[in-house]
Parts: C-alpha cells; sequence; structure tokens
C-alpha cells in the first residue's frame, strides 16, 4: 500500500469517511467525529501505520488533512 493511501485509510477509518474527497477535506471542527478523542485516535494511526511518533507540538499543529501531509515530511515520510 503507498503511503497516500495508508493517510487517506487512517482518516476513512477514524472518521467513517466513504470518499476520498471526504478525507481531502477533513479539517479539526469541520468534520464530524474530529473531536479531541477522535484527534488522538487519528493521530495514533497515523503513528502506527508509519511507524513515527509525533511531537507534541506537530499534535498540536495537525488540524486538516493537507496541515498533516505536511507535517509528515518533517518524518521522511513522503506521500
Amino acid at each position: 500500500m503507498e503511503n497516500l493511501e495508508k493517510y487517506r485509510k487512517c482518516f476513512c477509518d477514524i472518521f467513517s469517511l466513504e470518499a476520498d474527497s471526504e478525507a481531502e477535506a477533513a479539517k479539526l471542527g469541520s468534520t464530524p467525529d474530529w473531536d479531541s478523542v477522535g484527534h488522538m485516535e487519528l493521530i495514533t494511526a497515523i503513528e502506527d501505520a508509519f511507524d513515527i511518533m509525533f511531537e507534541t507540538e506537530d499534535i498540536l499543529k495537525f488540524t486538516s488533512y493537507a496541515e498533516g501531509m505536511e507535517i509528515l515530511k518533517k518524518y521522511g515520510v513522503v506521500i
């Protein structure tokens, strides 16, 4: 599975999204179930999928699908 597929799957699984476009539009506060608990579930799923450990600062900045892609670059994950 490619990195982009793994990344999208995390969003789709955690937030019960069906379409890629729904995942790509995901944002904290506007995506159903993306609350504090959903946020930590997403972070954990992404950390597990890519075998990384986010720094606290990055967890706090991870507020959208697009922002998450930028943060992953810092950890050497190319999407």
